[in-house]
């Protein structure tokens, strides 16, 4: 135990806030552990898919005759084979599906509208047979104008990704055009509140789509019965949601297709959404053999959601004394080929850790020919961060005051009004900038082309259904059985809540991840949503088991079940007029489980919509060196209200895995298309992600508010970490150069530029 976790922590719990064994770290450092691309069935065959070379083109014909007569090649689909889906938009207004989008991403129909879009798929006997096939497909392509740029796509005389896409959300309808949709959010009188203001700075800014850069590339293996049942093994976020999307894209009843949760390489939010998994049913279905797809790196990079670039105008205005009057925001998400940008959640968060009776955001989600973006780490929040945040610190250095603790003077509190509408209903931002404001290093004097920077940075965290089963077995060892993939340690944070509340020792639960017909629905791995709600899952699902052997205990004394409570893992008496009776441990009342009514099991389900936020402030020191433009990161910081760390060596892991990953979209990491519209660098060697030579120490600061909605104070703690570091990043090279710069990545040719143009840049 270290001093970061709270002394309350210590003094309440016996497992909660301690570090225990990973569950999952035996299997993955000997290499045993089994991976989407792990599994291998007899008969399999290999799947690849052909990918279009031009950024946007029509599709006129597709010839597969050749490939299909190919030696080993089983079986080749095209679009064709998958039934044509409805138009509309399914579920949450902020997070809805369009399966006539998906469709068409998973294999395009009329038009090619990226590179890399997918076109065909082959299954056969070998990788050299199945590539070999995929050059026989013949494709005859009308090549179109293609558009880029986030901007360019929203002129009036940009090429058009569909003919009769409508912006919806404004009123009369304009003439089609790339702009998906428009949204506005607005809070008070907002040209009373800037007439108030006596100081006003308004900034554009740009910032770059970037991968979630996981590790693993998307894999799985599928394979069908001649009944129509199928079985589907893929690393995902989410293996329920996995099978609903595969099940309605290929027309199946969910209960014929079974999916069972592999491990997992890394997400990020990037493995929420699906891309091979549909293609194999479908060749599994179709050959009657196993298939398995694995994307190529250049293939992930070519055709799966990259986070969205924006372009973004923020305007804000102060009183001298650090009151923020008002604020104005405009921002314009790139959604890729397919509407579904995160354009609403940046309008959402970006001004939200602040309390502004003026504000206003606008947003829009606007289609280009990349490829369809997908959820990155608190989707939309970091990108307007770095806006809001940047101009914060100008304005800090307009009216002469602390950056820290401008931010703690118009810190949003509990009841403070949100732009997006209700009320905050949970503190912990203010105890994060103190926190900082009491770091020793915040203190610190800098040297010559060294500044420091800070940023905070907001996310909602989810809730949503998850279910959970618990069962005794008869040596009183507990199996907790969830269907949450485990991408951050909820294994262990589930076994460790089970631990807590019946009152054993860690080491004797053992948590797994069940498959879609071994437990019930449960929601994606995301939106920071697991330890929360799966746990309250657990939990729940752990209580009916007390409860039960409460029961047990009271048959094998012969008493009534209200005489029986639950403490430190054994079965008591009530009172002293129940019986004298010595204490049932569970193991013992496990044993005699045949003789007091069968097997020990309870499930539960839950549906939280009440989740506290995350709140996230950073800061950090760089040297800047004035002939290279390179930005050294010297300390990083990173304050976060976590609830309570459930397991602070995860968390802690979490709050650096979210910095590092800012640290590149902050310096380095973007896609770069050629006139064509090709990508440039499709892989880890020019698209360049920090390695540890490029990180400093990243120090955690765990700041503990306990979320009351929650069995043990758990708020969720992996999302918001990622929001601030782009824009603590830009405000160190200022302090450290003097320039501001206002386009990721702040990469050391634009930095040196900057420098050199001794301006603005």
């Amino acid at each position: 135990m270290d001093d970061i976790t709270s002394r309350e922590t210590v003094k309440q719990f016996k497992w909660v806030g301690t570090r225990p064994v990973r569950p999952d770290g035996v299997p993955k450092v000997t290499g045993l552990a089994q991976y989407g691309s792990d599994l291998a069935m007899p008969g399999m065959l290999v799947g690849h898919i052909l990918r279009s070379p031009h950024a946007h083109a029509r599709i006129r014909s597709i010839d597969t005759s050749k490939a299909a007569a190919l030696p080993g090649v089983k079986v080749v689909v095209t679009s064709a084979d998958f039934p044509e889906q409805k138009f509309e938009y399914v579920g949450p207004e902020r997070v809805a599906q369009n399966f006539w989008h998906m469709t068409r991403n998973i294999m395009a129909r009329e038009k090619v509208l990226y590179e890399g879009h997918a076109v065909a798929a082959v299954a056969a006997t070998s990788k050299a047979i199945a590539d070999e096939a995929l050059s026989l497909i013949a494709v005859d392509y009308e090549v179109l104008p293609h558009v880029i740029d986030v901007d360019e796509a929203m002129k009036p005389d940009a090429p058009l990704l569909f003919p009769d896409l409508i912006t919806r959300g404004v009123e009369p309808p304009p003439k089609p055009s790339n702009i998906s949709k428009r949204v506005e959010y607005k809070l008070g009188d907002l040209e009373a509140g800037f007439a108030a203001a006596d100081e006003i700075v308004e900034m554009s800014f740009k910032t770059a789509p970037v991968h979630q850069g996981y590790i693993e590339p998307q894999g799985c293996v599928a394979r069908c019965d001649a009944d129509g049942q199928g079985e589907l093994w893929s690393s995902s976020q989410g293996h329920f949601v996995v099978r609903a999307y595969t099940a309605q894209l290929l027309g199946m009843k969910l209960g014929d297709l079974r999916v069972y949760p592999a491990e997992i390489g890394g997400a990020f939010g990037g493995k929420t959404v699906i891309y091979v998994e549909p293609v194999a049913v479908m060749l599994a279905r179709k050959s009657g053999h196993p298939v398995k797809i694995v994307m190529s790196r250049e293939d992930v990079f070519r055709a799966t959601g990259p986070a969205s670039g924006a372009s973004m105008t923020v305007k804000i205005g102060v009183r001298r004394d650090g009151t923020i009057v008002a604020a104005d925001g405009l921002f314009k998400l790139q959604a890729g080929a397919f509407p579904g940008s995160p354009f609403m959640s940046t309008c959402m968060c970006a001004f939200a850790p602040y309390d502004i009776p003026n504000a206003r955001a606008i947003g829009y989600d606007v289609v280009s020919n990349r490829p369809k973006v997908a959820a990155y780490r608190a989707p939309g929040s970091p990108i307007g961060a770095f806006a809001v945040e940047s101009v914060l610190d100008v304005l800090a250095q307009k009216i002469g005051m602390d950056p820290l603790k401008l931010r703690l003077k118009n810190a949003a509190k509990k009841g403070t009004q949100m732009l997006s509408g209700g009320k905050l209903s949970h503190d912990g931002y203010a105890e994060t900038i103190e926190a900082l404001l009491n770091h020793p290093g915040y203190k610190t004097s800098l040297g010559k082309n060294q500044g420091r920077g800070v940023a905070s940075g907001y996310w909602f965290n989810g809730g949503g259904e998850s279910s959970a089963t618990v069962h005794v077995n008869e040596d009183g060892t507990v199996v907790v059985a969830t269907g949450s993939p485990d991408i951050g340690g909820s294994r262990a944070s589930m076994a460790i809540m089970a631990a807590e509340t019946l009152g054993i020792d860690y080491d004797r639960v053992r948590a797994i991840v069940a498959d879609t017909a071994s437990v019930g629905y449960t929601h994606v791995t995301g939106g920071s949503r697991v330890t929360f709600a799966t746990g309250m899952a657990v939990v729940d699902t752990t209580k009916k088991i007390i409860q039960e052997l409460c029961v047990r205990a009271a048959k094998m004394w012969d008493v009534d079940p209200e005489g029986v409570v639950w403490e430190d893992g054994c079965a008591k008496p009530a009172s002293s007029n129940v019986g004298d009776f010595k204490p049932l441990s569970l193991s013992e009342i496990a044993a005699k489980r045949a003789q007091t009514g069968g097997p020990i099991v309870a499930e539960a389900a839950v549906n939280p919509s009440v989740v506290a936020p995350g709140f996230a402030t950073q800061f950090c020191d760089v040297e800047v060196d004035p002939e290279t433009g390179k930005v050294k990161i010297l300390r990083f910081v990173a304050a976060q209200d976590v609830g309570r760390a459930i397991h602070p060596s995860y968390v802690e892991g979490q709050i650096q895995g979210g910095v590092t990953q800012g640290i590149g979209w902050a310096l380095n990491e973007e896609y770069i298309y050629n006139s064509r519209g090709h990508m440039e660098n499709p892989g880890f060697l020019d698209y360049r992600i920090p390695v540890a030579s490029d990180l400093p120490m990243i120090e955690p600061v765990m700041v503990e508010v306990p979320n009351p909605g929650h069995p043990y104070g758990a708020k969720g703690a992996a999302e918001v970490n990622i929001c601030p570091p782009m824009a603590a990043i830009a405000n160190a090279i200022e302090r450290a150069t003097g320039r501001r710069l206002t386009e990721l990545p702040m990469s050391p040719p634009k930095v040196l530029a900057a420098i050199d143009a001794g301006g603005q840049k």
